[in-house]
């Protein structure tokens, strides 16, 4: 599937300091855009390439840039920052689309019923809405291979545990406020559990060891229902 920018109008970002080395620059507004995403994107990818930047890592309609203030000015750093944010051209994104098969519920699908009695539907309902969306890659990180997953339906939001659970199964398929996600591998996690895949997500013997990149569409398939 490929996502293609649009020629909306550009707002300007906030840019702070995190330490002596790095940039947030955050372009959310209160609601997701896979159109602020795909400059996100390609800001990285511009910012990546100049000397003195250490790393650019995209999120969630932000993106934070790394770099040595040794070797490059962080009032040049600024300027270039936004400069590419208003002027860069995102191009289309082609992205796949994978099939991930989830067996919903039972001992490791813990939040389901909790979920579904938050959102007012039946647990049925939860699992056909869940499965139903296709999803989109808006950022990899966190945990090697922890996708963040545009594109949940809003009933279903849920805000984190207020207390995360220190063991949550590698495969648990999550919910987290508005997003949706798959666990790499077994972490802490404030996050809801629906249900569980045995789709690999991260493999460091692999080539590439992630399975997922910016801009891969997910569809999570029903394999199972327990109650």
């Amino acid at each position: 599937m490929t996502v293609t920018p649009s020629n909306s109008a550009i707002s300007t970002p906030r840019i702070s300091m995190q330490g002596a080395g790095a940039f947030l620059l955050d372009a959310a507004e209160g609601v997701f855009s896979d159109e602020t995403q795909l400059r996100i994107w390609a800001v990285a990818g511009a910012l990546a390439a100049l000397e003195g930047v250490d790393e650019t890592v995209p999120g969630m309609n932000n993106l934070m840039v790394v770099f040595d203030p040794l070797a490059l000015e962080p009032q040049k750093l600024e300027r270039k920052l936004l400069a590419a944010w208003h002027n860069i051209v995102p191009p289309a994104v082609q992205g796949r689309q994978v099939d991930v098969p989830v067996v919903y519920g039972g001992a490791r699908g813990e939040d389901l019923a909790l979920l579904a009695a938050h959102a007012g539907l039946s647990v049925e309902e939860v699992v056909r809405r869940h499965s139903n969306i296709t999803y989109s890659v808006a950022a990899v990180g966190a945990m090697p291979g922890f996708v963040y997953l545009s594109g949940l339906d809003p009933a279903l939001a849920m805000p984190r545990r207020s207390v995360p659970r220190m063991v949550v199964e590698n495969g648990s398929v999550i919910i987290g406020g508005a997003q949706a996600g798959v666990m790499p591998c077994t972490a802490p996690s404030g996050w809801h559990i629906l249900g569980h895949t045995a789709f690999s997500m991260f493999d460091a013997q692999r080539n590439p060891p992630a399975a997922f990149r910016p801009g891969d569409r997910i569809r999570f398939t029903v394999a199972g229902l327990l109650s």
